[in-house]
């Protein structure tokens, strides 16, 4: 099944997305987390929703889980990508954490702040947890996933430089997308490998590469963060870049204020942000 976060007329829900058309389930969800934690029953009851028929255009999206309790993201995860960036081949998976101030939904403003003109792109594969757990074994792992979406890791590169642990660069406000659509695993191939995976800005074909590409699945991704922390539902883990990025590029492309950057992921859908200044924002210049 294909689910949307998002508001129509100001009311937010959770809708059933079927070929370009959405219904509001019922209940008062605000996000996903009741389908995760099966408060609303088993997300296959889902699967026929009575009701008014509404254009997936018409949905303002909203972030899949409103206030994830962790988001991780896997680094270096596409041998291309390490050797675009100067970076050995890594025997254990590069891992960073983001606040959730610097993601926001699909659709809205990605933000390129007042310090630095060096806002990177990064299309990713993003997995939304629906079982917690410790210790998770590699060969169960992927039970315990509950959807699969995109995410933009926006990277301001200058700042992201300025220490090993990457985290300056990787967590400004408004800089990583998620969403609109979260897509269930029945309907993707075993752990969302064999999928083109690309970005662009326009007619410009930024990335272009497939998520069977990545060194580490989601299986084993879940199976060794799971072996430092404990995993809880509504979790986000984001599953690396592929080649191509901005700063590898000569002369570097960084996002421009005016620009709206898409990326997009085969079977499940288009996460577009358009790029503003944060001095325009906060102007009002960029509404």
């Amino acid at each position: 099944m294909r689910f949307i976060v998002g508001s129509v007329d100001g009311n937010t829900g959770v809708f059933l997305v079927k070929n370009e058309v959405a219904k509001r389930l019922p209940g008062d969800a605000q996000d996903l987390m009741p389908l995760i934690t099966g408060e609303y029953g088993p997300v296959a009851e889902y699967a026929d929703v009575a009701g008014p028929e509404i254009a997936v255009s018409d949905i303002v999206p909203a972030l899949p889980v409103e206030r994830p309790g962790t988001i991780i993201c896997l680094g270096l995860n596409y041998v291309d990508h390490i050797k675009e960036g100067g970076y050995d081949i890594p025997d254990y998976p590069a891992l960073f954490m983001r606040g959730r101030h610097s993601i926001m939904p699909a659709g809205a403003p990605m933000v390129r702040p007042t310090c630095s003109e060096k806002l990177d792109y990064e299309v990713e594969l993003m997995l939304i947890v629906g079982k917690g757990g410790r210790h998770i074994k590699e060969e169960d792992a992927l039970d315990h996933v509950f959807g699969y979406t995109l995410f933009n890791d926006g990277s301001v590169r200058d700042y992201q430089r300025k220490t090993h642990q990457w985290t300056p660069g990787k967590n400004f406000d408004d800089t990583g997308a998620v969403g609109p659509v979260v897509v269930t695993p029945d309907e993707l191939p075993e752990g969302a490998t064999g999928l083109k995976i690309e970005s662009r800005v326009g007619d410009e074909i930024l990335q272009s590469a497939n998520t069977g590409d990545m060194m580490w699945s989601v299986a084993r991704t879940i199976a060794t963060i799971s072996e430092y922390t404990t995993l809880e539902p509504g979790d986000l883990i984001a599953m690396g870049t592929p080649p191509g990025v901005g700063h590898a590029k000569t002369p570097p492309r960084w996002l421009r204020p005016g620009e709206t950057v898409e990326v997009e992921i085969e079977g499940i859908g288009i996460c577009a942000s358009p790029i503003v200044d944060e001095a325009d924002l906060a102007s009002g210049a960029a509404e």
